[in-house]
Formats: C-alpha cells, structure tokens, sequence
C-alpha cells in the first residue's frame, strides 16, 4: 500500500516539478517590458531612422518601439546616446524584422553602438553585410553595458555581433541572452564568419542562447567560433547556451592573443560531422585561470579533440565534469587541472543530438552522482538545482 500511495504521489509532483522548470525558463527569457526616458513608437523604417537621430540629438534616456512589420535600411543605424532601448511593441521577436540588402550588399551594420547601456530586444536583425551588430570598444568611444535579449540574428556578411577593440580598450560589461544565431541555410556565405566576437571584453555574460550554422563553406578555412573572447579579455561567463553545427563552438583566445579567468559552463554543444571545417568543441588558448565545467559536447565528424588547452601561456585553467565523446587534451605546452571528465559517451544516451538537445534519456551509472562538487556551477543547464550533499551529474544535464 505504501509504495502504491508513493508512486502516486510522485505521479502528481513530477508534472508540477517540469512545469515550474519550463516556467522559469520561460520568465528567464520574456519579452522585456521597461521603458527609459522618452519613449518613440515607429511603423516603417523612415520613422526608424529619423526617431534615431532624434534620439542621438537628446544624447540620453529614450525608448524606441517598434510595430510589427520589415524595416529593410537605407543605411546602418548608428547610436551614440546612452541608455537607449529598441524592442518591438508585440514582444515577438520574429514580427519584427530589421534587414539590410544581403549578405554581399551595401548596408554594412544593422545597428552600430557607440553609446553606453544601449538595450536592444525583441526583434530580428539581418541579411547584412558586416555585423548586425557592433559595440564600438575603441577608447575614443568606449561604449559599454550593452544588453541583447531575445534578439534572432541571421544571414551576416561577418560576424553576428562584433565587440571591437582599438587594443587600448574594449566594450565591457556586455550581456546577451535568450537570442537565436543561425545561418538560414547549411553554411554561412564565407569563412570570416561568426556567432560573437569581442576583443578586450571584460565581464561579458552570454547565456541561454542558440547558434547554428556557423560554418565555413570554404575547405581548408574555418570559420570563427559561436561565441569567441579573446585580445586580452577578462572575466566572461559563458552558461547554458545550445552550439549546433558550427565548426567551432566556444573559445577563449586566439594564438598569441589570450583571455583571463572566466566560466564555460552548462552549455550543450553538438556537430553533425558534415561541415568542411569541423573542429573543437570548446578552445582556451593563451588562457589563464578560466574555468571549464559540466559542459555537453558530442561531435560525429573525425576531429578527436572535444576541448582543448593549448599553448605554455596556458596555465591554471580547471576543466571538470565534461561529459565529451571526444578527447579533453593539451597542446603545445597547455597546463591545467583536469578531473572527472568522461570523455566516451553515446549518442543513444541523449535525447535529440541532431537537434542539439543533449539532455541524457535516462540515467546513466558512469555519469550519474559521479561529478565533483564544484561551487561555480549550483545549477543545470535547465536551471535545475545540482545536489549540495551527494555528487553532481557530469554534463550540462542534471538529471
């Protein structure tokens, strides 16, 4: 009678415990409601681009909403006020198009930002030539505190959203979350191509995000990675993000051009194998002291290596509770601390790889409780609560 009475009663509890996760998840990435300053309501893209200059002329504290419809530009969008947001009205991100004339036309930028604590949310952005967006770093403008939220980016010349360093200085403080960036076919339309990309960015967060597609379609050429820090940047979380096809997923430096400190954790990483470039999961290269934890990464294609840490200037980097079915190595003199990393999983393991979704189907005694404790990573990759007392799972998943 008692196990009949638990089993019931679990029965009941299971369907509240999945709908509180999908609510969370869900008020995490909710259409943005705020409002700064003057607020400016706009149709069609003549009215975009003369609320902007009007904004620009005020220098500060204004809101720009937009209606449903596709905003094709006659030029990029440049912004030198401060906190400034742009969000649709409907919240639905996919209502909302900003575009320029395609991916080898002569709109060079969606938006251009070289003004602090600009907000950009709620909208789609692309078909551009250069980046649909760029934070303007340099030290005679410095722009910082940029937030996206819930932004669909797709279709750029170069990289997606592109944080630019004059190596004096660089954008910091940057956050994007809940955004989708994909190409919308299997590849994108060159190898300098990629998701984001910051030079002298310190303390950036990129979380819960999605990029797909960021490919090369030029054999023997990468293309940059979905999310990539480097030229001296400090302090970046990377947390909960899906990385599906693209040939290279996270990295923190580049060669001779390091990062310093900072967390990869939770984040689902899946290759199909069938890019003409594919390589590894998850780089740290001229990189001291950053963390790597519970990350998911499954490739198909032949590159062995999930993650990698590379060079002698790569020191003090602690890379624990991966769960890869490829290689954790070091090259060229890396050092670090590694541990409790299982690097042979199976694709039968998880749920819809092809799709990125890289939550384990049942459990699995080789990962299950098997995990470090680790104080950096109290949550999944669902925001779900990892144990206090027993071990963690390994992976983004705790299941």
């Amino acid at each position: 009678m008692k196990k009949i009475l638990i089993f019931t009663i679990l029965l009941l509890i299971t369907p509240a415990l999945v709908s509180a996760k999908i609510d969370a998840i869900k008020k995490r990435c909710a259409p943005l409601t705020g409002i700064s300053g003057q607020q400016i309501t706009v149709s069609n893209v003549t009215e975009l681009e003369d609320a902007v200059s009007q904004i620009n002329q005020i220098g500060r504290d204004a809101t720009v909403l937009l209606e449903d419809g596709i905003y094709n530009l006659n030029s990029q969008l440049y912004i030198t006020a401060d906190n400034v947001i742009f969000r649709s009205v409907s919240g639905e991100r996919n209502n909302v198009v900003i575009q320029g004339d395609g991916m080898t036309g002569n709109v060079s930028h969606v938006f251009s930002v070289a003004g602090d604590h600009v907000t950009i949310a709620d909208i789609t952005i692309g078909e551009i030539a250069n980046h649909a967006i760029q934070v303007h770093g340099e030290s005679s403008i410095n722009a910082d505190d940029l937030f996206v939220h819930n932004v669909h980016f797709f279709n750029t010349g170069e990289q997606m959203l592109k944080g630019s360093s004059d190596y004096i200085t660089g954008s910091d403080h940057g956050s994007v979350e809940c955004s989708l960036f994909e190409y919308t076919s299997d590849f994108g339309p060159q190898y300098y191509i990629g998701g984001i990309d910051v030079h002298l960015g310190e303390s950036w967060i990129v979380r819960d995000n999605t990029f797909k597609n960021i490919r090369s379609p030029e054999n023997g050429y990468l293309a940059e990675h979905a999310v990539h820090f480097w030229s001296e940047s400090k302090n970046t979380k990377v947390l909960r993000n899906k990385i599906v096809n693209c040939d290279r997923g996270i990295g923190f430096g580049l060669g001779k051009r390091g990062h310093q400190g900072g967390l990869i954790s939770n984040n689902m990483i899946f290759n199909n194998g069938q890019g003409l470039n594919d390589d590894v999961g998850i780089s740290l290269e001229n990189v001291s002291n950053a963390k790597v934890y519970n990350n998911t990464i499954f490739f198909q294609g032949d590159y062995v290596n999930a993650i990698e840490y590379r060079f002698t200037s790569t020191s003090g980097v602690r890379i624990h509770n991966n769960l890869t079915n490829k290689l954790i190595s070091s090259r060229d003199g890396g050092s670090g601390t590694i541990g409790r990393n299982f690097v042979s999983a199976k694709k039968d393991w998880f749920k819809k790889p092809v799709k990125g979704n890289l939550h384990l189907n049942r459990k699995i005694k080789k990962v299950v409780r098997k995990g470090k404790k680790l104080k950096a990573v109290k949550r999944d990759y669902d925001g779900e609560k990892r144990p206090t007392t027993n071990r963690p799972d390994i992976g983004a998943d705790e299941i």
